[in-house]
């Protein structure tokens, strides 16, 4: 699965989802469907504008999760009542 990272970027480098928009021009209801990570489809020209505004490459905003790391159910030991 894909997951967008632009709520951690924008949180490390203490950006406004509000001063994005404003300086790239994307509308506030696109900004929000990357920040929730609710994107179905990816915009090249949006990601280009992100990755220019953030100065990040692609893989940075981008990353692929497995399934199974979202829910650490696999990795995890389950624990013993005590």
């Amino acid at each position: 699965m894909i997951s967008c990272r632009l709520s951690t970027i924008l949180g490390a480098k203490r950006i406004k989802v509000s001063d994005v928009c404003r300086a790239t021009g994307i509308a506030r209801a696109t900004i929000d469907r990357y920040y929730y990570d609710k994107v179905n489809s990816f915009d090249r020209k949006v990601l280009s504008s992100l990755c220019d505004y953030l100065q990040v490459k692609p893989g940075d905003l981008l990353v692929v999760v497995e399934q199974r790391d979202l829910f650490n159910i696999l990795d995890s030991p389950l624990e013993e009542p005590k």
